[in-house]
């Protein structure tokens, strides 16, 4: 019997690169909207690739062996109760790592150099503003620290980025064996803490759950050396969003670049944002925000699809299953 592998929401423009990637063999069924499913297609697909299907679709799942989600994080699935069905999540991790740490050093950039503040300066008086002399947030790169906090596969692009300035490069992440700060040429730091005292920069690219929501808040930032540029790419909800207003205030951050936020689109009623919407002159180009839009480039886009479709093949044809995140709940259920 030809397996079934479901995308509830592709574009049509990517229908064949799905094709594609999984190869022969397989019943490939799209839809534009998760609610244009039928019962029978969710009972019957042995794949579901893309986005978390809704939750009134889980207990329709008869048949489903491996939901692959098409995006680094999956912090909104059930890992769990999906594990105890017998469904292995697998998320895809490759798809978007140089684009995101491409953006963490743009945003790095655009603050340690004043791109946007030169900018937006000039727009408001071309003559007054041409200070070729004056960069209110910047040092020379190669006498500052890079500052890691979570070295996975975005964090070490990051920090490989970084290098390439002659920046001193440390991370943060107990999760990592000893050992792998020789492997990249950079160096350890035994807490948050320790390692926030001693940067001038810090990108954060951990994924999101209970030990990191708000890992980056008012003790990280008491612990911070002042003047830190704070970059953050990975999960809104890591930076308590309150605890960085007070922070900023404080000039212990000097600058920060946001790219994603814990409520997206952005909230005008956290002090932060409003702030900075409002260009309240304290905070005037201190603060960049960027619309959750690290991931994209049109290649990006293509591997996605790519990679997240040839998981779901490799387990169906070969029982290979690669980037699985229940696996736990996975082997209890056996």
């Amino acid at each position: 019997m030809t397996q079934k592998i479901l995308w509830p929401s592709l574009p049509e423009a990517f229908h064949q690169v799905a094709r594609d990637a999984i190869g022969e063999g397989f019943e490939a069924i799209f839809h534009l909207n998760a609610e244009d499913v039928t019962d029978a297609e969710w009972a019957s697909a042995d794949a579901i690739v893309g986005p978390n299907p809704p939750a009134s679709a889980i207990d329709k799942l008869k048949n489903c062996k491996i939901l692959v989600k098409s995006a680094v994080g999956y912090d909104e699935v059930d890992v769990e109760r999906l594990g105890r069905m017998g469904i292995a999540v697998c998320n895809t991790p490759d798809y978007g790592t140089r684009e995101v740490a491409d953006h963490a050093i743009a945003l790095m950039m655009t603050l340690a150099k004043s791109i946007a503040y030169h900018d937006q300066s000039l727009r408001e008086d071309p003559k007054a503003n041409w200070r070729p002399a004056h960069n209110p947030f910047g040092h020379r790169l190669s006498k500052c620290t890079f500052g890691v906090v979570g070295i996975g596969r975005i964090g070490t692009a990051a920090a490989r980025r970084a290098k390439a300035f002659d920046m001193d490069v440390v991370f943060f992440d107990p999760y990592v064996p000893n050992g792998y700060e020789l492997a990249l040429g950079i160096r350890r730091a035994d807490s948050l803490a320790e390692l926030m005292g001693q940067c001038d920069i810090v990108s954060i690219h951990m994924p999101l759950n209970g030990e990191t929501r708000k890992l980056i808040g008012r003790d990280a930032f008491a612990a911070a050396k002042p003047g830190m540029i704070l970059i953050n790419t990975a999960r809104g909800p890591i930076i308590d969003l309150d605890a960085l207003y007070d922070a900023m205030k404080a000039d212990i951050i000097l600058a920060a670049g946001l790219d994603v936020l814990p409520d997206e689109p952005l909230n005008l009623g956290v002090k932060l944002l409003a702030a900075w919407h409002g260009n309240e002159a304290w905070i005037k180009h201190r603060l960049i925000v960027t619309p959750h839009s690290a991931f994209y480039t049109p290649e990006s886009m293509r591997d996605i699809r790519s990679f997240s479709a040839r998981t779901a093949a490799r387990y169906l044809r070969d029982n290979r299953l690669e980037n699985c995140v229940n696996k736990a709940f996975l082997l209890r259920n056996q």
